[in-house]
C-alpha cells in the first residue's frame, strides 16, 4: 500500500475518533462526576491493551519505565481529569476548539526547553494560536455563561500533551509505540482504579435506572480514544505532522456548531476559533 495513502488513512481515523471523544465525554458525564468518567477511560484503555502490556514490560529496558510513565501522566492521565472537569462547564465544540493547541505547545515545549530549531512560519504559528485563544477568552459565549475560564482546564490539558510529544521525540524515540502505550496506560489505570473505587459508582447502579449509556461511552471513549488510537499517534512521525499542520480544521468541522457559533457567538468568539482552526499553517505539513 502506498505510504502516503496509509498515513493519510491513519489520520482520518485519528481525526474521527478524537474529534468523538469530546461527545463520548459528554454523554459519560450525564450519570458520572468527571473523575469517574477519566477514571473509566483511563481503566478501559489500559485493561485492552493489557496483552500488548505482558510483551512489552520484558522488552523495554527497565531505566525507560519511570520515563514511560511520566509519559502517560502528560499525554493520558491528567488531561483525561482535565477535558472531563472542563466539560461540566464548557460546551464540547470549545472543548474540541481549544484541543487544536496541542501543536503550539509542542513547538513551544520543542523550541524553549530542547532548543529545536523552529522557522519563521512555526513562530508565526505559535503567535496566530495565542491570540485565537485570548479571543475565546475573551468572547466568553456560546454555551459557556460564567463558567468560560473552565476551558484554562484544556488549555493545561493541550500543554501537557505538547509537553509529552516533545519528551516522547527526545527520549524515547525508537522504542515500539504500542509498547510505550501499553505500559503507560496500564500504569495509568492502576493509578485510576482507586480514585474509581473511592467514590459512588457501584451504587449508581442500583437505582432503576441504570447509567449504561454512560458506562458504555466511558469504555468506548478509553478503548479507542485512549487506547488503540494512541498506536498509530505514536507511531508514524509523519503522520503527527499532518495531525498537527491540519488537526484543528476537521476537529472544528466535526464539532458540528459552526451555524450555532455565527448566529449566536460574539465576534471574538468566532475570531477565536478561525484563528485556531487556522494557526495549524504554520506546522510543516508533507503528507
Amino acid at each position: 500500500m502506498d505510504q502516503r495513502l496509509l498515513n493519510w488513512g491513519i489520520f482520518l481515523l485519528l481525526s474521527l475518533t478524537w474529534g468523538s471523544s469530546f461527545i463520548l465525554m459528554k454523554l459519560g458525564l450525564e450519570s458520572f462526576n468527571p473523575y469517574q468518567v477519566a477514571s473509566l477511560r483511563l481503566i478501559a484503555g489500559g485493561l485492552a491493551l493489557l496483552p500488548f502490556f505482558l510483551k512489552a514490560i520484558r522488552e523495554v529496558p527497565k531505566n525507560k519505565i519511570p520515563l514511560i510513565i511520566v509519559s502517560g501522566l502528560l499525554g493520558n492521565g491528567i488531561p483525561a481529569y482535565l477535558f472531563c472537569i472542563a466539560e461540566t462547564r464548557i460546551d464540547s465544540s470549545l472543548a474540541g476548539m481549544l484541543n487544536s493547541f496541542t501543536p503550539v505547545f509542542a513547538l513551544f515545549f520543542g523550541l524553549v526547553i530542547f532548543r529545536a530549531p523552529v522557522a519563521k512560519r512555526q513562530l508565526m504559528g505559535l503567535a496566530i494560536g495565542f491570540i485565537g485563544v485570548i479571543c475565546l477568552f475573551l468572547a466568553k459565549g456560546i454555551d459557556t455563561n460564567e463558567y468560560w475560564y473552565y476551558g484554562f482546564f484544556v488549555v493545561l490539558a493541550t500543554a501537557c500533551y505538547g509537553l509529552n510529544i516533545t519528551i516522547v521525540h527526545h527520549y524515547l524515540k525508537g522504542h515500539a509505540s504500542m509498547h510505550l502505550v501499553a505500559i503507560s496506560l496500564f500504569f495509568m489505570a492502576v493509578f485510576a482504579l482507586p480514585i474509581l473505587l473511592s467514590g459512588d459508582f457501584f451504587t449508581l447502579f442500583q437505582g432503576e435506572d441504570k447509567p449504561w449509556m454512560s458506562l458504555g461511552a466511558s469504555v468506548l471513549l478509553g478503548v479507542m480514544g485512549t487506547g488503540y488510537c494512541f498506536y498509530p499517534f505514536l507511531s508514524a512521525d509523519q503522520v503527527c505532522r499532518n495531525y498537527f499542520c491540519i488537526h484543528g480544521h476537521l476537529r472544528f468541522t466535526h464539532c458540528g456548531h459552526w451555524l450555532g457559533i455565527i448566529s449566536r457567538g460574539s465576534h471574538q468568539y468566532v475570531a477565536g476559533i478561525v484563528l485556531i482552526r487556522d494557526h495549524g499553517w504554520g506546522v510543516p505539513c508533507e503528507p
